[in-house]
């Protein structure tokens, strides 16, 4: 069942997801040449906690961190570590903050120095898709309408779609319904309604969509080694649209 949210709870999902968007703007800076995964997140473990909230992530099903760093062709789920950022990596940072019980989650990559213009473009594309995937947000639509706009992007820049993740719902819990895949049909899938409170979370790779997990039972990269982004914002369903919870 898909919940749809009361005003006071949209009122603490918004803190929530303020809270991920201004810990993402508090660790850009630190994002360069030879900091490790594992400083990041214990950056983000304090700024979480300095405003109220708990990671999301530390501790669920047994996730050992607060982010989740993903360096090159690790596609998500990467756990922080000794591993030293160099010139030239792209990282995905997943972020997640509890407030009060009602939870914000927002994923973006990021360049370290100078990247590859194939690199460099695949951020760009990858963020396109999501923004083309909010833009079907509104009550009227179905599910499958973001999923299939997110995929046309991505099929137009010739990128691999990941199809074994997809975005899903946020409120109480961390992952809700609906699941929202990043391929699909327009005009399938549940129906959009005012209220609803979910993550749109492209995740795209500049070679096959192929992937595999890693040892450690978490980190998830692409079979070939290709590079791979992931953008997500938490969004609620207003009355002709939507309104961005995890910032701008």
């Amino acid at each position: 069942m898909i919940n749809i949210k009361s005003n006071r709870e949209i009122e603490l999902l918004k803190i929530a997801g303020s809270i991920v968007y201004e810990t993402h703007q508090y660790l850009k800076p630190f994002i360069k040449e030879g900091i490790t995964t594992k400083e990041l997140d214990q950056l983000a473990e304090d700024f979480i906690r300095s405003k109220g909230a708990i990671p999301s992530c530390k501790g669920y099903h047994g996730f050992p961190a607060t982010l989740c760093t993903s360096v090159n062709e690790e596609v998500v789920h990467g756990i922080p570590g000794d591993r030293k950022l160099k010139n030239g990596d792209i990282i995905s940072v997943d972020i997640c903050a509890c407030y009060k019980g009602y939870h914000g989650d927002s994923a973006w990559t990021y360049a370290v120095g100078e990247v590859s213009k194939e690199v460099s473009d695949l951020l760009k594309q990858t963020e396109e898709a999501l923004y083309a995937g909010l833009a079907m947000v509104k009550p009227g639509n179905r599910i499958g309408d973001i999923s299939n706009a997110v995929e046309n992007v991505a099929n137009k820049y010739h990128l691999g779609v990941v199809r074994e993740l997809v975005g899903h719902g946020v409120g109480h819990n961390l992952h809700e319904a609906p699941d929202i895949p990043n391929y699909g049909k327009a005009g399938t899938g549940p129906l959009i309604k005012e209220g609803m409170v979910f993550a749109v979370e492209p995740m795209l790779n500049l070679g096959e969509a192929d992937i595999c997990m890693l040892d450690d039972g978490w980190t998830i990269e692409t079979y070939d080694g290709s590079p791979s982004a992931h953008f997500e914002h938490t969004v609620v369903v207003t009355k002709d649209g939507y309104q961005i919870l995890t910032g701008e």
